[in-house]
């Protein structure tokens, strides 16, 4: 038994590069819990194995601790330092006085112990090369073959001993795989537990839009070509603007390739995936205009404070525009990060003409002047009562039609104005939203006056959105997005959960 222990063990430690010594000290452990449960009480054990002859012994062993000390327990585990001095006068506090145990029959439970500890060390060595060979690599492209699909999701073969796991929710609906079929997927993290190291895979991310175009053009590779962007409804369409580092290279031809063929090649690679390849501007409006390609833009009116465009088009062009079920507008909006709002060029005029008329109203009313007055502020851009006061003086005076008097006129009644709103609580109304967003954990005042600026003025509120409706602000990922509606939702869940009788 001894032998073909140790023989068991050198194999299996050569073959999957297991150290000895831990798997010695291992089944040490485990043998040693054996004897103690076999002998039915709470004793300290210590088993030790020859890792020559693999012979083993059994001590049953006691803490020593000092006779004062108040760790002491009961002799079955402890004992005082006088008395173990008698045994060994060298013997100090946190030392253990041993006796070796006699007649302890082990072989049955020996084998069994061993089975399962190499078992258990196998799975720990395969868990961790596992893990060591991808861990550089997440973030990257992987390639494996289908082993299996389950309700739950995809298990794919990479190779090695390694498994890969692609969430139902990350498979692209459209797609049917069948075992033994080669396929790409997005290394998306590794998720490391007491059974294994799983690597999670995703063919829906925007990540693997991007990679699969690093592998077909290699201008993106080398960093002649840059990828700014990438939205993807997965299965159906996509949106990916690109910008080039070298002004003589033109980064959507090279990325649509001869006749097509680098776009096709990543289509056929996501199911036949459309994909809309842009040129990325640094002026927001234009990139807008840039996204929502194939349709043409008339006009654009941006509201900075909001983050927020009106985006016109021609009338034949506005189911274009929208795209099936809104799919092309939400993808533009998604991939420049403003909230687009599309409408028809005489839709843009009779919308411009309200908020005209509105704001004109607004000045009259509240600044008490005739309407050149006000239809000058409209036409110079001023949208709020506030801007009057804050905005330089020397600013207001290069207005034409505006001299001194006059500036300071408005900006006196202006300033009266917000007093008198001041007084009557109309600006608390926006202070007392914001501070009862930033009540909820992930939410500081630059998050809270984002979701304000999108009329997201209340807890409840944010909880009725969806992840997709948050995607829309700026500076907000998808994690991001889940987390706060999900905090935002915490009262909902809190009220559905009955009381327990008897419990407060």
């Amino acid at each position: 038994m001894s032998h073909d222990l140790l023989m068991i063990i050198d194999a299996i430690c050569n073959e999957k590069e297991l150290d000895k010594s831990d798997v010695f000290a291992a089944l040490e452990s485990a043998m040693a819990a054996a004897v103690r449960h076999r002998q039915g009480q709470d004793v300290d054990i210590r088993a030790a194995m020859d890792r020559e002859t693999g012979e083993y012994s059994f001590f049953r062993r006691w803490l020593v601790v000092d006779d004062d000390d108040a760790s002491y327990e009961s002799p079955e585990y402890h004992v005082l330092l006088s008395r173990a001095q008698k045994r060994d006068p060298e013997i100090k506090p946190g030392e253990y006085i041993e006796e070796k145990q006699k007649d302890v029959a082990f072989g049955r439970i020996a084998a069994h112990t061993t089975k399962q500890v190499i078992v258990q060390k196998v799975r720990e060595a395969e868990r961790a090369r596992v893990a060591d060979l991808y861990r550089d690599r997440v973030g990257s492209l992987v390639m494996g073959a289908v082993k299996r699909e389950e309700y739950a999701g995809m298990y794919v073969d990479l190779g090695n001993n390694a498994e890969g796991f692609i969430p139902r929710e990350h498979l692209i609906l459209r797609e049917n795989f069948r075992n033994g079929d080669r396929i790409r997927a997005y290394l998306l993290k590794i998720d490391e537990n007491e059974r294994s190291a799983q690597l999670v895979l995703s063919r829906t991310m925007p990540e693997f839009l991007i990679e699969l175009f690093r592998l077909e053009v290699p201008e993106v590779g080398q960093g002649l070509i840059e990828i700014m962007g990438a939205v993807r409804d997965p299965g159906l369409r996509a949106k990916i603007s690109v910008r080039s580092n070298d002004p003589r290279m033109d980064p959507v031809g090279a990325c649509v390739g001869m006749r097509g063929s680098r776009v096709q090649a990543v289509s056929n690679e996501l199911a036949g995936e459309r994909i809309d390849i842009i040129l990325w501007d640094e002026n927001p409006a234009q990139h807008v205009i840039n996204a929502m390609s194939p349709a043409t833009v008339v006009s654009i009116v941006m509201d900075e404070e909001k983050h927020r465009m009106d985006v016109a088009v021609e009338d034949e062009k506005l189911s274009q525009a929208i795209g099936l079920g809104g799919q092309n507008v939400r993808l533009a909006s998604r991939l420049v990060g403003w909230e687009l709002d599309v409408m028809t060029a005489h839709q843009a005029e009779e919308k411009s003409e309200q908020e005209n008329k509105s704001l004109q109203e607004l000045f009259r009313s509240k600044l008490d002047v005739d309407e050149e007055i006000a239809a000058i502020l409209v036409q110079e851009g001023f949208s709020s009562i506030d801007e009057i006061v804050y905005l330089p003086i020397a600013d207001l005076l290069k207005i034409e039609g505006f001299d001194q008097t006059t500036v300071d006129e408005l900006r006196s009644r202006a300033s009266n104005v917000l007093l008198s709103m001041a007084m009557s609580g109309e600006l608390d109304e926006g202070r007392e939203a914001r501070q009862e967003l930033m009540g909820l954990e992930g939410i500081d005042e630059e998050t809270a006056d984002r979701l304000l600026a999108h009329g997201i003025d209340s807890v409840e509120k944010l909880a009725e959105q969806a992840v997709d409706d948050l995607l829309l602000i700026q500076g907000m990922d998808q994690q991001s997005a889940a987390s706060l509606i999900m905090e935002a939702r915490k009262p909902w869940f809190e009220a559905e959960t009955p009381e327990i009788p008897g419990k407060a």
